[in-house]
């Protein structure tokens, strides 16, 4: 049986998903060819294929390995006092994070938190490695071992360079949109988040100072588009759209690498590949317009 297949909702918005289910990512996998195979008899023109950020930065290899790197003591101490009690105690409640992700926060594992911050300090800041997950685009969920991905360097480029594969292989014209599921918050017509380098239109800036607002006044969040290409596209549709794949997708192995963990009885860096070739995986949703129905607007 294939790996591969494809189910159709229909979304009460205008647009139609469809969301395709493939075998897991791995490096140095040719995600270009993965992609046009699951979506060959899937497409028409004028779709617009979003693909998931996580799964093509792993298929990149765009990874780290934190059981290689080691912490100084900035990271050491955000790991210690500010993981456990500014997040635990004070900003988790103010920014309404879950309970039981309050709980995570108030138990952070020293070690390998004071490795993952490090990390963040160097690759996304302190601003953002100040937040308590997601740092910069920096994500463990998903990955094996103690691997965590990267934020694509050339987001736009990977995305023209998948629709003109999806055109000379398929024949079909259409816009291709990588989305992450760090949130975008929208106040009005003005959008922003702490990730960095979305589409433009969303404003990248202030790293936990951006996201803390956004949460603290329960702004409407969505995930973020980082890369169109095949044609323009406004702002808020293009939110729209990665709000509709974001939730097709689900969480593969878990929303976070606590909830791999407990899914696979694992230790926190003890989730192997082979586990996550078990779990099913959705980094492709295809939207397209719906057809009005006569008589309405």
């Amino acid at each position: 049986m294939s790996h591969e297949n494809a189910r159709v909702i229909q979304v009460p918005s205008k647009y139609k998903k469809t969301v395709i289910t493939t075998s897991y990512w791995k490096p140095g996998e040719g995600y270009l060819q993965k992609i046009s195979d699951s979506i060959k008899y899937k497409i028409e023109d004028g779709d617009v294929v979003t693909i998931s950020e996580k799964a093509i930065s792993t298929a990149l290899g765009n990874l780290i390995d934190e059981e290689h790197i080691k912490a100084s003591r900035l990271p050491r101490v955000l790991a210690r006092y500010w993981m456990r009690y500014v997040w635990g105690y004070i900003l988790g409640p103010l920014c309404h994070l879950r309970k039981n992700t309050i709980r995570r926060c108030r138990t952070y594992p020293v070690k390998e938190g004071s490795i993952h911050k490090q990390v963040a300090l160097q690759h996304a800041g302190l601003l953002k490695a100040l937040m308590h997950s997601s740092e910069g685009g920096i994500d463990g969920s998903n990955l094996p071992y103690a691997y965590i991905s990267l934020p694509l360097k050339n987001a736009h480029q990977t995305a023209q360079k998948i629709r003109d594969h999806i055109k000379s292989t398929l024949g079909k014209d259409v816009m291709v949109m990588i989305v992450d599921t760090d949130k975008t918050y929208s106040l009005r017509g003005f959008h922003f988040t702490p990730r960095p380098k979305p589409i433009k239109g969303i404003h990248s800036f202030g790293g936990i100072l951006a996201y803390a607002f956004g949460r603290f006044f329960r702004m409407k969040q969505r995930a973020t588009p980082i890369a169109i290409a095949g044609s323009q596209m406004r702002t808020e549709e293009a939110l729209e759209i990665a709000k509709i794949a974001n939730r097709s997708r689900g969480v593969g192995a878990g929303r976070t690498i606590w909830d791999m963990a407990e899914r696979f009885n694992a230790p926190l860096t003890g989730v192997s590949w082979e586990m996550l070739d078990k779990v099913e995986h959705k980094p492709i949703v295809i939207a397209r317009l719906s057809t009005p129905t006569k008589g309405k607007i």
